[in-house]
């Protein structure tokens, strides 16, 4: 049996896997070249794992329709303040979720929510990041939740 028609195919899934996630992360970071970009930024050292977060993170779980863009930002940027440590993925999620229509209020929210269960450091350190991509963004000062 000839094992190259299952290594094109493979190869074909493979692609058309890391193409979607591309698609995805270009639409909700609102860069242009987005995907192949994080790629590229990881080959000289962990090619494998820039193709597992592209193809997997973005073309698997984020091209799913069962939570909505803002919805799913919630959930991650709540994951990222409880595990810290997670700095610049938070940096980017924050960017994303505003990006996709949520507001800094229901960011600040969103991390003081957290902070019930990850506690104060962790809520501390991420709105740290919180208050540099919102002036970054000229979206200081933020207006309080009631």
């Amino acid at each position: 049996m000839n094992n190259d028609i299952g290594t094109v195919l493979t190869e074909q899934v493979r692609r058309a896997r890391f193409e979607r996630g591309a698609e995805v992360l270009e639409k909700i970071s609102g860069i242009a070249g987005a995907g192949q970009a994080f790629y590229d930024g990881l080959a000289d050292i962990a090619p494998a794992l820039a193709e597992d977060v592209v193809a997997h993170g973005c073309g698997d779980v984020y091209s799913t329709t069962c939570l909505a863009p803002p919805q799913r930002q919630l959930v991650t940027i709540g994951i990222l303040t409880a595990l810290g440590g997670c700095e610049p993925q938070l940096e980017m999620h924050l960017n994303i979720a505003l990006n996709v229509g949520l507001t800094p209020t229901e960011l600040v929210d969103a991390i003081r929510h957290a902070a019930v269960y990850c506690g104060m450091p962790k809520a501390l350190n991420a709105i740290s990041v919180a208050r540099n991509v919102f002036a970054h963004r000229d979206l200081m000062p933020v207006s309080t939740a009631t």
